[in-house]
């Protein structure tokens, strides 16, 4: 699979709405919590409360939660509107009994922003943007009607009018923020899931494919033989019918198709020649020459350096991620360069590094450092070169890329090369880590 296909890959989407299990056992939380909180008061502090009122949402949100429980079922999975209608009710319930209880006076006006925290982290933008209005309103209305917070029958208390103020902008900015962050941490939350889930789904088509060139050689091997019986009794047929003769054109066609049959055979045992075990270990040098192969042919030279004053080339796991990931950045030089692909390697007794060099525009310098992050497009593509009109690039094929081999245990790092600006991807692994017989590569 090409980086352009991974960055394409036809992916469910991994978010999911909130359970209904998880709604109703938060519903149940805070009727538990509103509940205490009204007997204390009434009770405990001996302060006026209108427990009926009160009593009346409550007994409200409990009823809602059994009519969901005994009619959906907990494994019930509602839609992001359902969701979000379920929220509204807590929204509304949650402002009754404020308005019951002091309006923003009640220190427990705050909780204003759990329900729109919940809608933030699983449930659409355009959700959660209407909720957090919603609850924006609520609070407004909540500043100036109300009844007066349950307080010791002999004191009045007053809240200066810049305090309620105070309460209500901080309501506001607490519901906006935290809408805000949630959002933006779930959006990348659901970005990294997706993306690994693209990276498994291509490491597993890699090893289907790499399975599927063993099966084509072992058939071309046992097809190999009774072929060769066919030919030797055509040929033993054709010394045997006369020269001319119907008999005689129909052996000669026997014997062509047996040859186009040995050529077919012949290209697929090659599918396996480079090992029928995908992690057989081959030398660096080997390895870099395979992964480049597929992309000599695009008009663009790939050139090749070698250190070798540190003795022979380090044998690498011929693994799936590893041709995956390396495949990856060649083709993505090979899309950006000019003309010249150049990859480099080297290797001492501590450390192995590969380096893939293209005479390319660089990399955005703006976006250099989160280059590996999924769904990132940061470079141009030369508008002179044969792939200008070509789409994507540096997007999940690069996260797709530095995933597997940072499953190696390399480190992957970008930089423009001074002073010509060309772009540069370098690996680095520590020696023992990739030489070993390493089965997560």
């Amino acid at each position: 699979m090409t980086m352009t296909q991974a960055d394409g890959l036809p992916l469910p989407s991994t978010w999911r709405p909130l359970r209904l299990q998880t709604l109703v056992l938060l519903r149940w939380l805070a009727v538990s919590g509103q509940a205490i909180g009204v007997l204390f008061v009434a009770f405990g502090l001996g302060f006026p409360v209108p427990l009926v009122q009160c009593f009346a949402l409550i007994g409200l949100s409990a009823g809602v939660n059994l009519w969901l429980v005994f009619h959906l079922g907990d494994s019930h999975q509602p839609t992001s509107r359902a969701a979000a209608s379920q929220i509204v009710f807590d929204l509304l319930q949650l402002a009754g009994l404020l308005a019951l209880t002091g309006g923003l006076h009640n220190p427990f006006s705050l909780l204003l922003l759990a329900p729109v925290s919940v809608s933030a982290s699983t449930l659409p933008q355009r959700v959660t943007i209407a909720l957090a209005a919603l609850a924006v309103v609520l609070a407004s209305i909540l500043s100036v009607w109300h009844l007066p917070l349950p307080w010791e029958p002999t004191e009045r208390i007053v809240f200066n009018r810049i305090y309620v103020i105070g309460i209500w902008v901080s309501i506001i900015c607490g519901v906006v923020f935290i809408s805000a962050y949630t959002m933006r941490v779930a959006h990348d939350a659901r970005q990294i899931a997706d993306a690994l889930a693209a990276t498994e789904l291509a490491l597993s088509r890699m090893e289907r494919l790499s399975a599927l060139d063993g099966l084509a050689a072992a058939a071309a091997h046992e097809l190999g033989t009774p072929l060769s019986t066919i030919a030797l009794a055509a040929k033993e047929m054709r010394a045997d019918a006369e020269p001319g003769s119907d008999l005689a054109d129909d052996v000669e066609l026997i014997i062509a198709q047996a040859a186009r049959c040995r050529a077919i055979l012949a290209k697929l045992r090659n599918l396996g020649s480079e090992g029928d075990d995908p992690f057989a270990a081959v030398p660096l040098t080997d390895l870099l020459a395979e992964v480049a192969r597929p992309h000599e042919g695009r008009g663009k030279a790939i050139l090749f350096y070698y250190e070798k004053s540190s003795g022979p080339p380090p044998v690498f796991p011929r693994g799936v991620g590893l041709l995956y990931g390396l495949g990856n950045l060649i083709e993505n030089a090979s899309d950006f360069a000019r003309t010249t692909v150049r990859i480099e390697a080297a290797w001492d007794h501590d450390a192995v590094s590969v380096s893939i060099t293209d005479d390319g525009p660089g990399f955005a310098l703006e976006l250099i450092a989160r280059l590996g992050e999924p769904y990132l497009t940061s470079r141009p593509r030369d508008p002179h070169g044969p792939d200008a009109n070509k789409p994507g690039g540096l997007g999940l094929g690069v996260f797709i890329a530095k995933t597997l081999l940072e499953r190696t245990g390399g480190r992957l790092a970008f930089e423009n090369i001074a002073p010509d600006g060309h772009a540069r991807a370098r690996i680095v692994w520590p020696r023992k880590a990739i030489e070993a017989e390493n089965p997560a590569v």
